[in-house]
């Protein structure tokens, strides 16, 4: 497998910005203010959430603890939400290898999760795949998971530029179609808040660093919290 998942250059990137819904920027977070919050008691049941794709899960380049599942992980707890966030990430994945493994994934699972977040196609698109098949793979994902009545949330990735306007005009609509149709969860582009911020990526200008990684949590926590089912509230004790 290769090792690098996204190697294309950030200012290619940078480029997809005009294209990718706009929101308010939120402050970023460094290293030291996440390592700052104390780790809060949680109350209520376990939250089990798979994290499920490539090398942007993985933790390319990333000591440990420092990987999109585990900050993120982090911020949840951080909010008094007891999540347990198993990382599922294999670098060089595609959508075909994704969904090859998934039912050894879900399988391997001691607790069945209430929620995966899954970001797979990025490699599928720096191959120059067809992007039909990218959606036949990733629907074919989605529906396996809700199959089994687990949440999804879906991140969203955009074509580089330089595959042409035809390539993105097939690719980019993948994701929001997606989740339309299948009824999740959409994060539109995932790597939105490290897009032309050289000192949130590592030198290879497309995996974020443990700074980015903080920024891309903070943008999309929310997300997170608001795709997990509703929490079970105790049943009452008899009297």
């Amino acid at each position: 497998m290769r090792p690098v998942s996204f190697a294309f250059p950030l200012a290619s990137i940078a480029l997809l910005a005009a294209c990718s819904p706009s929101a308010p920027g939120a402050p970023e977070p460094t290293q030291a203010a996440m390592d700052a919050v104390p780790d809060l008691p949680v109350m209520g049941p376990e939250r089990p959430i798979l994290a499920f794709g490539d090398s942007l899960l993985a933790g390319y380049g990333l000591e440990d603890g420092e990987s999109y599942p585990a900050r993120l992980e982090k911020a949840l707890r951080a909010r008094g939400v007891n999540a347990r966030i198993v990382n599922a990430g294999v670098s060089g994945d595609t959508t075909a290898a994704g969904l090859e493994r998934l039912d050894f994934t879900l399988k391997s699972q001691t607790v069945k999760p209430e929620l995966a977040i899954i970001s797979l196609g990025g490699n599928d698109m720096l191959r120059g795949l067809a992007p039909q098949e990218t959606r036949k793979n990733l629907t074919a994902i989605v529906e396996r998971l809700r199959h089994d009545g687990i949440r999804v949330l879906l991140l969203g990735m955009l074509a580089a530029p330089n595959l042409g306007k035809d390539y993105a005009a097939q690719f980019n609509p993948i994701y929001p179609q997606i989740a339309q149709g299948e009824h999740v969860a959409l994060v539109p582009f995932f790597l939105q808040p490290v897009i032309d911020k050289p000192d949130l990526v590592q030198k290879d200008h497309v995996h974020p660093t443990a700074i980015g990684v903080d920024a891309i949590v903070s943008a999309t926590v929310d997300d997170v919290v608001a795709a997990l089912p509703p929490q079970k509230s105790a049943s009452p004790v008899p009297q």
